[in-house]
């Protein structure tokens, strides 16, 4: 009988990177993720957090709100400035209006600490998924141009397989999921998708029929793609609908 194979060692798995003062909780999920297949760090200050993260190749952050040295929001900011890393925010604060600061800033989710291990770790594969799979296996319904696979409105040309977007001849430093926001509406352009197709389609959650994410998410897409709500070259808000992504020379 073959003897059964050894488990991989923590060098061999994706990293994960905890930024948390509560060192119990660190240790907790550093615990119960390492069986799961991640190898979790931790540090315990804002300002290690924003070293750390720039200094490691991440699969993903998990990111405490209220730290010492630097606060979460903060710790986030800088590290959005140069790196698309998923970053998962945790705080004991659930009110709608931190969720909403944290996303605006970057974040790709929100979980309050009143999380289980299990809820977190699903979390964990949704943002990473997100973040990193190809989409090959998806048939794009706007024009293509290029490479197979690849959508293109007017200028803006997004290619799935890579998960990059480019305007013009400027790559945009979207998070994954921006990216899945941008990607699902120029597959459909001229068409109109609901808030809660959206969600569906661009998170791997149910969520409350209020929720105001995709609001907050499409807010920072459309900053990073230099637009004006009020006159929009790709985006547009259907009134109590939805959005839609606009047909060149509509």
């Amino acid at each position: 009988m073959d003897p059964a194979p050894s488990p991989p060692h923590p060098g061999d798995l994706p990293r994960v990177l905890m930024v948390e003062d509560d060192r119990k909780l660190c240790r907790l999920l550093r615990d119960y993720l390492g069986p799961m297949g991640y190898d979790l760090h931790a540090v315990h200050d804002g300002r290690e957090g924003v070293e750390a993260a720039r200094s490691g190749n991440w699969l993903a952050i998990l990111l405490d709100v209220m730290l010492p040295g630097l606060d979460g929001f903060e710790v986030l900011r800088q590290i959005r400035r140069d790196s698309s890393v998923p970053i998962l925010m945790l705080t004991t604060r659930g009110e709608e209006a931190d969720r909403i600061v944290g996303l605006e800033m970057g974040a790709d989710d929100y979980l309050p600490k009143t999380f289980s291990p299990r809820e977190l770790l699903a979390r964990l594969r949704a943002v990473t998924r997100r973040s990193r799979a190809p989409e090959t296996d998806r048939t794009a319904t706007a024009n293509t141009d290029g490479d197979e696979g690849e959508v293109v409105v007017g200028d803006l040309h997004i290619q799935p397989s890579t998960r990059v977007a480019v305007l013009g001849d400027r790559p945009l430093n979207l998070t994954a999921v921006e990216f899945d926001l941008l990607l699902s509406l120029a597959r459909a352009p001229g068409r109109v998708k609901t808030r809660e197709q959206l969600l569906e389609e661009v998170r791997d959650r149910d969520y409350e029929v209020f929720d105001r994410s995709i609001d907050v998410h499409i807010s920072a897409l459309r900053k990073k793609l230099g637009e004006d709500p009020r006159e929009p070259r790709f985006i547009e808000t259907i009134r109590s609908v939805g959005y839609r992504m606009i047909r060149p020379g509509s």
